[in-house]
C-alpha cells in the first residue's frame, strides 16, 4: 500500500515529529526553508518548500497538500508538526487495559489496516480519538462512524473532492469532518487510538493568528454553515468555584443527525 506522511508547519522550524516519525514530509513556506534545514540536521530531505503564498492559512496548505499526494497513494496522512507520540489501549482482564506506544513502524501497519477498513464502510476519512485520557476510551466501542476526526491526524483516501474551508482556517476539521459525513453519510473514527501533541499550546502555526476575538467569530460562522442543532456551544458548570458559573469551550460539541456508531 501506498502511504504519504505529511505534516504542514509554519514559523516553527524545529519539527517534533520528524523525532517520532523520520519518514514524514514537511511542507514549509519558501522563505523559510533555509530555517527549517538548520534547525533538523539530518531530515533535509524530508522538508518541502512550497509558495509563500500557500503558508499562513492551514486550510489552505492542507489543500494544498492533498491536491498533490492524495490521488497518486492510497492514503494520504496530514499529522500536526508536533506529534510526540501515538498511542493505543489493549483489553487487559475483564474490565482494564495497558496503554501501548505505537512506534514508527506500526504506524504504517496501523495506517493500512484502518484504510482497508475505512475503504470497506465506503468512507473517504478516517482518524483516531481526540482525547488521550483513558476516561475518554470507550472499551464496548471500538469505532465511531458519526463523530469527527479532527487535524492532529487525519486520514484521506482517494477519489474525494472534498477540501478544507480556507474561511475557516481555525475549526476547519470539524468543517471537514462534518462535510465527509454529510457526503458519505459517515467517517470512520478509531476510538482505541489516539495522539499526543501540544495543540496550539506553542508559537507558531496557528497560534499565529488565534485569539478569543477569532475563535469567537470562527465558532460563529462553523454555527452558521451548519446550523446550532448540529455545531452546539460546549458549555460546563464550573463546580469548583462557590458561584455556578457558565464558561464557554471554542471547541465545539458536534452533533450530525445521521444514523451510526
Amino acid at each position: 500500500m501506498k502511504i504519504s506522511v505529511n505534516c504542514p508547519s509554519y514559523k516553527r522550524p524545529y519539527v517534533e515529529t520528524l523525532e517520532y516519525l523520520p519518514y514524514c514530509k514537511v511542507w514549509v513556506a519558501e522563505r523559510e526553508y533555509e530555517d527549517y534545514i538548520k534547525a533538523n540536521p539530518g531530515f533535509e530531505e524530508n522538508i518541502i518548500a512550497v509558495p509563500n503564498e500557500v503558508q499562513g492559512n492551514v486550510s489552505r496548505i492542507r489543500n494544498y497538500i492533498l491536491k498533490q499526494e492524495r490521488e497518486n497513494n492510497d492514503v494520504t496522512i496530514i499529522v500536526d508538526d508536533d506529534l510526540k507520540r501515538m498511542g493505543r489501549f489493549e483489553p487487559k482482564g475483564v474490565y482494564g487495559y495497558d496503554e501501548w506506544t505505537i512506534d514508527a513502524d506500526e504506524f504504517l501497519e496501523m495506517c493500512e489496516k484502518y484504510t482497508i477498513l475505512c475503504d470497506e464502510f465506503g468512507f473517504k476519512l478516517w482518524g483516531v480519538m481526540c482525547n488521550m485520557d483513558a476516561l475518554s476510551y470507550r472499551q464496548a466501542t471500538p469505532f465511531s462512524t458519526v463523530s469527527v476526526v479532527l487535524g492532529p491526524f487525519s486520514a484521506h483516501l482517494p477519489g474525494c473532492d472534498i477540501w478544507y474551508d480556507e474561511a475557516l482556517p481555525l475549526k476547519e476539521d470539524y468543517d471537514y469532518a462534518i462535510q465527509h459525513i454529510n457526503r458519505y453519510r459517515g467517517c470512520l473514527r478509531i476510538n482505541k487510538i489516539h495522539y499526543d501533541c501540544k495543540q496550539s499550546k506553542q508559537a507558531g502555526g496557528c497560534a499565529t493568528y488565534r485569539n478569543i476575538d477569532r475563535e469567537t467569530q470562527q465558532l460563529a460562522a462553523l454555527q452558521k454553515k451548519w446550523g446550532t442543532k448540529i455545531v452546539k456551544n460546549d458549555i460546563q458548570d464550573n463546580h469548583n468555584q462557590k458561584k455556578e458559573r457558565k464558561t464557554l469551550d471554542y471547541n465545539p460539541i458536534i452533533h450530525v443527525p445521521i444514523r451510526g456508531v
